[in-house]
């Protein structure tokens, strides 16, 4: 008898911290799609922009689910976004941050949060940078412009609504 494996299951957070509000419900439906069900985002105004829109939502989903949502809207070059995926067994955290000037960005998180540099992409950075530029490489790695250009939208949203999503297989 052979039997199914499980299937990794992992939580999540989606921060869409500006977005015009045109691309507001183009960025619902992008979600619908990866999620696999309907999403009701409640928007709220981003103090920081005129026109400009935020929200965010936690998701359960599969593995991988992060990555999925992430690529599902990083096609928007306006938009300001984070998307996190919980560590779950076999399975690293991870989180993914896009801004209209600098694009994507990956990290790996550990278990508290700290953005995690794997052996592969410390090696690179210690192959590619000279001593003076060692500090841009590592802070290119640990995504510290994207961290810059988000944390004034990321704090002007504090005590903004969550919206709770579970997929169920």
């Amino acid at each position: 008898m052979s039997v199914a494996p499980s299937t990794l299951m992992t939580t999540g957070m989606v921060f869409v911290h500006s977005s015009p509000v045109a691309l507001c419900p183009h960025i619902g439906w992008a979600l619908e799609s990866v999620l696999g069900q309907p999403v009701r985002l409640d928007w709220q105004p981003q103090p920081l922009g005129r026109s400009l829109m935020r929200t965010q939502f936690a998701w359960g989903g599969e593995a991988g689910t992060g990555a999925r949502l992430a690529s599902g809207m990083r096609s928007w070059e306006q938009v300001r976004f984070e998307v996190t995926e919980d560590a779950s067994p076999g399975c690293d955290g991870s989180r993914w941050t896009h801004t209209p000037s600098l694009g994507i960005h990956h990290t790996w998180l550990a278990a508290n949060g700290d953005a995690v540099i794997n052996e592969d992409r410390l090696r690179a950075v210690l192959r590619s940078a000279d001593g003076a530029h060692l500090r841009d490489e590592i802070d290119r790695a640990l995504g510290t412009a994207w961290d810059a250009e988000l944390d004034p939208f990321r704090h002007a949203g504090d005590g903004a609504p969550t919206r709770w999503l579970y997929r169920v297989s």
